[in-house]
């Protein structure tokens, strides 16, 4: 009874308030039923334990008219105002009238629509909209009254009870008739009018079996018995392998899968029903239908045998009236409820049960089995349910069979709480492979869902309770599935963000496979660290500190590389302990997913990750503002890290940030040429310039200006400009039409502030998203691609004098940027003092791009704060706990 406090602190001072029938709340008085099987009515209980008057009378009536006795006893609390239940036609209108303020009810449904007992089947039967609930005055119709408030959500009525009461309380309580237009009155539903009807679209059929589910329950005739179909959900995907089953009255077989009974509606599409009960009360999973029901029983352990004792006693908790709980109890025959069964759920979480659990195995003995059967992990789930691209890998098996060899299978679904599923809305958008701009289409996500499965498995969940090996030994199988899945993987991020198959195989995939491992290797190794405090007395006072885990976290990444990048974060996130909600770029969603689909053929508990295709201004903005989301890591631009950053101070998150960047690399003239214009190349061209520490600004000594200048070109004219998963492909195209463009405007920019484009500056003229390689040369500080990013295939120039050190360093340093930066030289001494000047996160000398999982990552100044990668960053997703002891008076309290 979660608001029985809130009505004595708001209101025991102002109202006196009479509380009648089941599943209410006090104040003066409770009227309700009698135990049945010796469970009292949970309002009951709630109610004596606050030391509230409870009445316990079987009617109200009797033939007819009001019994005196407890009309006489309800009179005795004078009431000032009645709280009932929905359906209350039952009680006098001596008693309803009775009270200075009368009585209100409440009502689950938008009246006047759904007048009557079965308000909540009837909502979902007909698959309404909108739902809600409504407190009206009673009046001597059926649910007719006037209206006194009204609420479209979710949330239960009893909350808006208060809220009524508080309105009468103070004089301002409306009565509001209802209109006539519109209303309905459907009678109660029972099991005889319960039956299935198959000639309507699979929607209907899923309205009709969850309005059903529990009480009285959808039921069809199937080999000749009534079976109850509980647990439906629409199944959007094609239609599974499975085994015919005949269902009287239906078109077409019902399937028996590995996931449930597949029925099929009129229009052809699919529900999938996860449990069946027979006449005699048997409940089974619907995927054992024809399964034997001979399975051997478990010898049980030392351990498991007190689990099971304990186990024993939370039944008899709450089975008080049976004298001794037998193999043999029934659960529910014995007097339990539906509310019990989350009681048991609670009491032993650490099993994770379900209330399917419970609902099929009624009798101890059986329960039991289940139990161990969960405690020894024995109870696989089932296998994931995943839809991919189908029309997408034909287009596959034509363009690229002789490329790949293979069939890639791309998930397209939003991944949430361990399964892949349309947004609630259906919204999908289109995602395009830049190598010739065909379509393929994700859907978008739902942030609140997301969030809830991940604050419950960090809260609840067995991830929470895991020992710290075990959630490394799970990192390590994912990586090794990710690399079983790497040719896979790297053509997936290759059709899908442009980037060179022979690149994406070794770095994206092969970066984030080093990455998981390294930080599966952490996990274990998380610590605090005794700390010596000052003391009046020695030896008298202990101070420790222990790393925790923030809780959920929302991951946004970028579009240049997918896998990697959510690699670099996740890694860290989840070794930390922490569970994660993950917004891939809406460009490039299909490594993130595909990535989900391996995290749960790794075995990681449902919750722990979830990733949601979409925008970034939709998603992302929801993920940095939701109050439930302890902590951000971020990668992209600086003007979006902003807006994080104060979106992420509505709940003051934690956030790391790793931003834009105009990296400057300064070649001297005493470096080794040949390998300054290889890896200078490397350092503008990598990944075709799509790279955060890209040199967005290459300094080099005017005696070798020339000469560096004319050989970038000539290599410039080697490479091969082409499909990304052509092996013999050198540069591939850029991520999405809209940066090719805004590339095309930079290089526009930089010639008309007259800076000398060199070589490249165009679309390459073929199909897709493709860019030359650019140059430019004689550019001054103060035009705008010496200022700006451009985040593409554009070598920026600018010579300095010779043995200008520091000026050249003062105009390296004048950006707002500090992700990265290099410098070429064999003077060692040069390289020490110019690493020791630059303002950047990173300093490479005599070499470029060269990252490693063991190494921290990061940028300074509007590059962002935080680190990736190394030990550092498991401290971007940690929080340090101090705990102070006075031992001498522990150890005494302890005796």
């Amino acid at each position: 009874m979660p608001c029985l406090n809130s009505f004595y602190q708001a209101y025991q001072h102002k109202l006196k308030l009479a509380l009648i029938g089941q599943k209410g709340h006090k104040v003066v008085g409770v009227f309700t039923v009698p135990d049945k099987n010796g469970q009292a009515d949970p309002l009951a209980l709630a109610a004596e334990k606050d030391g509230t008057p409870v009445f316990k009378f079987p009617r109200w009536r009797a033939k007819g008219k009001p019994i005196q006795e407890v009309v006489a006893a309800y009179k005795s609390v004078g009431a000032e105002l009645n709280v009932l239940p929905f359906c209350t036609q039952f009680i006098p209108m001596d008693v309803i009238d009775c009270p200075k303020h009368g009585s209100i009810i409440y009502h689950p449904s938008i009246l006047p629509r759904h007048r009557g007992a079965s308000a909540i089947n009837w909502t979902l039967i007909q698959g309404d909209k909108k739902a809600g609930f409504t407190i009206f005055w009673a009046d001597d119709g059926l649910d007719t009254g006037p209206i006194l408030l009204q609420r479209e959500c979710d949330v239960e009525g009893v909350k808006a009870m208060v809220e009524a009461v508080h309105l009468i309380a103070d004089g301002k309580a409306p009565r509001i008739p209802q209109p006539e237009e519109g209303a309905t009155y459907e009678g109660i539903q029972k099991k005889e009018n319960a039956e299935i009807s198959w000639d309507q679209p699979a929607a209907s059929l899923h309205n009709w079996i969850r309005g059903h589910d529990k009480v009285p329950g959808a039921w069809a005739t199937i080999d000749g018995q009534v079976v109850t179909f509980y647990g439906s959900s629409l199944l959007d995907a094609s239609v599974p392998t499975g085994q015919e089953l005949a269902i009287k009255g239906a078109s077409r077989p019902g399937l028996i899968t590995k996931n449930g009974l597949i029925i099929f509606g009129n229009d052809g599409k699919m529900v999938l029903v996860r449990n069946l009960q027979f006449e005699d009360g048997k409940m089974i999973p619907a995927s054992k239908y024809f399964s034997t029901d001979e399975t051997t029983a478990l010898e049980l352990t030392e351990e498991e045998k007190k689990m099971a004792e304990d186990i024993k006693a939370i039944w008899k908790g709450i089975l008080s009236h049976v004298a001794v709980i037998e193999d043999s109890t029934d659960f529910f025959k014995s007097g339990a409820s539906s509310m019990h069964v989350k009681k048991i759920k609670q009491k032993y979480s650490g099993l994770q049960l379900q209330n399917e659990d419970v609902y099929i195995a009624t009798k101890f003995a059986d329960f039991i089995q289940t139990a161990v059967r969960k405690f020894r992990g024995e109870d696989k789930e089932e296998e994931l349910v995943i839809d991919y691209v189908r029309p997408f890998i034909l287009l596959l098996l034509l363009s690229f069979k002789n490329t790949n060899n293979m069939t890639v299978n791309m998930p397209y679904q939003c991944f949430i709480n361990g399964q892949f599923i349309n947004a609630d809305d259906g919204k999908t958008y289109d995602t395009i492979n830049p190598a010739d701009g065909s379509c393929i289409f994700c859907f978008m996500a739902d942030v609140d869902k997301a969030v809830a499965a991940a604050k419950e498995a960090f809260e609840n969940g067995e991830w929470r309770r895991m020992d710290a090996r075990e959630r490394g030994r799970l990192m390590y199988r994912l990586a090794d599935l990710m690399e079983e899945h790497q040719e896979e993987l790297a053509t997936i991020e290759s059709i899908d963000s442009g980037a060179l198959y022979t690149l994406a195989l070794k770095t994206h995939v092969g970066m984030s496979v080093q990455t998981f491992r390294y930080f599966a290797g952490w996990c274990d190794k998380i610590q605090g660290a005794t700390i010596p405090i000052n003391q009046a007395r020695p030896n008298h006072n202990l101070t420790f500190t222990k790393k925790e885990p923030i809780g959920v976290c929302a991951i946004v990444i970028p579009w240049n590389y997918p896998l990697m990048m959510l690699a670099w974060k996740s890694a860290a996130c989840l070794a930390a302990g922490n569970t994660l909600v993950l917004k891939p770029a809406q460009v490039t969603p299909l490594t993130s997913l595909k990535f989900a689909e391996l995290s749960a053929k790794a075995g990681f508990p449902k919750g722990v990750i979830n990733i949601l295709p979409g925008s970034g201004g939709l998603v992302g903005q929801h993920l940095s503002e939701h109050p439930d989301v302890r902590k951000v890591g971020f990668t992209g631009s600086t003007p979006t890290g902003k807006q994080i950053m104060k979106s992420a101070a509505t709940n003051l998150k934690k956030v790391s940030l790793e931003l834009g960047g105009k990296s400057p690399l300064i070649i001297f003239s005493d470096c080794e040429l040949d390998r300054a214009v290889k890896m200078g190349m490397g350092a503008v061209y990598f990944n075709k310039g799509e790279n955060c520490i890209a040199a967005g600004r290459l300094f080099v000594e005017e005696s070798i200006h020339d000469e560096f200048v004319s050989k970038v070109v000539e290599e410039i004219k080697k490479m091969k400009i082409g499909d990304p998963l052509d092996r013999s492909t050198d540069h591939g195209p850029q991520n999405h039409k809209a940066h090719l463009e805004k590339l095309l405007q930079y290089c526009e920019i930089g010639v008309k502030e007259g800076a000398t484009l060199v070589y490249g500056g165009r679309q390459v003229h073929r199909p897709g998203f493709f860019m030359e390689p650019t140059v430019f040369t004689d550019v001054e500080d103060h035009m705008y691609i010496a200022q700006e990013e451009s985040f593409g295939p554009v070598m920026v120039i600018s010579k300095f004098k010779n043995g200008d050190v520091d000026g050249v360093l003062q105009r390296a340093n004048s950006t707002e940027y500090g992700l990265a930066s290099g410098v070429f030289t064999k003077d060692i001494s040069k390289a020490l003092y110019i690493s020791e000047k630059l303002e950047a996160g990173t300093v490479f000398i005599n070499t470029y791009n060269k990252t490693d999982v063991a190494a921290p990552f990061g940028g300074f100044k509007q590059s962002g704060f935080g680190k990736d990668l190394g030990e550092e960053a498991l401290h971007e997703y940690l929080r340090t706990k101090p705990s102070l002891w006075n031992i001498k008076v522990t150890a005494s309290l302890g005796k």
